[in-house]
């Protein structure tokens, strides 16, 4: 069961200053909550399959298709180092 002196502790670690009237709300709060969760796991849900959604989504997505980049010298261009048709880019995986 929380109490009042739970709900001060939980403040004062979350960095809240209550005011007596509000550390009786939250007590009343989460008692209730906590209450609430007891009722949930007292549920059977073995035949429930796991879920991420209580709704089906899904994505609109286009399908992507490839496309040459009309100013590709641009591009080549403005990067600090080119190796022919290609940035040049530092090493970054050791060779061991």
């Amino acid at each position: 069961m929380i109490d009042r002196e739970q709900v001060r502790k939980v403040a004062l670690l979350a960095r809240l200053e209550l005011t007596p009237d509000e550390e009786t709300q939250f007590t009343t709060q989460l008692v209730r909550i906590l209450d609430y969760i007891e009722q949930l796991s007292e549920l059977d849900v073995s035949d429930v399959p796991p879920t991420t959604r209580a709704i089906d989504v899904s994505n609109v997505t286009r399908e992507d298709e490839l496309q040459p980049y009309p100013d590709r010298e641009a591009i080549l261009n403005s990067a600090p180092e080119q190796e022919g048709e290609f940035f040049k880019v530092p090493k970054i995986l050791n060779a061991e």
